[in-house]
């Protein structure tokens, strides 16, 4: 007894023989029907990707300065006064 599976795989088959009066059965139209919703979704995907891929280049925020990002931590409280200038003198000196 076949399974239900194989029946399925076996159909496209059973069309390609022309059982139907060279009309293209249930088989080839099943196949040719996923087939387009897979190529419709990727092309949608791809266009979607693209989509998401320039916006967000575009709304991305430049990157910030070493000054800017010591300004940042001594405005949310995880470096005191005392190391902000200690390190602000290091970030000012000339190398």
């Amino acid at each position: 007894m076949l399974s239900l599976a194989q029946i399925i795989a076996f159909l496209p088959f059973a069309d390609a023989w022309s059982m139907h009066d060279s009309d293209v059965g249930f088989g080839w139209w099943l196949v040719m029907t996923v087939g387009m919703v897979v190529f419709w979704g990727a092309v949608i995907a791809v266009i979607v990707w693209l989509l998401r891929g320039r916006g967000a280049a575009s709304r991305s925020e430049p990157a910030a300065t070493p000054r800017e990002l010591l300004d940042r931590r001594l405005a949310d409280g995880t470096l005191s006064v005392e190391e902000y200038g200690r390190r602000r003198h290091l970030l000012d000196e000339p190398s």
